[in-house]
């Protein structure tokens, strides 16, 4: 009898017909590859259930790469402001593509806004994690959040700045741990005017890492 496990499983499509969400069943069949490839019984108790699971979790780690999160950069309305608005430590963890291995670590965004629009601070840390639950390469993570927000806002200017450990270095290859890549994208006046870089740099690198450290 065939394992009705293994049977396609409809996927949902959205309205130009691609598929809106991960196919589970292929990713489990290839999960499956991957552990009797390391010569695993994969119908022994322990890891029978594991391609699925492993299946699920990349649906949700992964999951950013169906959802649009230009949605959560709305102005607010009846709102202005003109000076400088950073949020920092915006936990983040993502998959490196070259080896779906995780980088976690934290991102600091600034932006000044043109003619008072702002955005929720919530908002910014949405866009980081939709565009962080992707396969992604850092340097490609910092510069979308950056040009999502100059596209939207319409901003004199915006830095990001992501600080992250990478698995692929600490546990394989050169095996480093608790090593650090640090990438930056400045668009604007952030770029042109030196002294507001070193402003936002400065707010970033000083003053308390957190509200508890008040």
């Amino acid at each position: 009898m065939k394992d009705q496990g293994s049977k396609p499983r409809s996927r949902t499509r959205s309205a130009n017909g691609k598929a809106a969400g991960p196919d589970l069943a292929s990713i489990e069949k290839g999960v499956s590859l991957i552990l009797s490839g390391m010569g695993e019984d994969i119908n022994r108790p322990g890891i029978k259930a594991t391609p699925l699971r492993v299946a699920r979790m990349f649906a949700e780690i992964l999951g950013g790469a169906h959802e649009d999160p230009a949605v959560h950069l709305r102005v607010l309305q009846h709102e202005k402001h003109d000076e400088m608005v950073l949020i920092k430590s915006i936990p983040l963890y993502s998959m490196c593509e070259h080896h779906l291995l995780p980088f976690a670590g934290v991102a600091h965004v600034a932006y000044i806004p043109k003619g008072g629009r702002i955005v929720g601070l919530s908002k910014i840390a949405r866009v980081v994690d939709i565009l962080a639950r992707r396969l992604q390469v850092q340097e490609r993570l910092t510069k979308q959040v950056a040009d999502l927000i100059m596209d939207r806002l319409k901003p004199l200017g915006v830095m990001v700045v992501i600080e992250a450990e990478h698995l692929c270095m600490s546990m394989r290859g050169a095996k480093k741990p608790k090593s650090v890549t640090v990438t930056s994208a400045v668009r604007g006046v952030f770029r042109s005017n030196s002294i507001t870089r070193a402003e936002a740099i400065n707010l970033i690198r000083g003053g308390p890492g957190s509200v508890r450290d008040v």
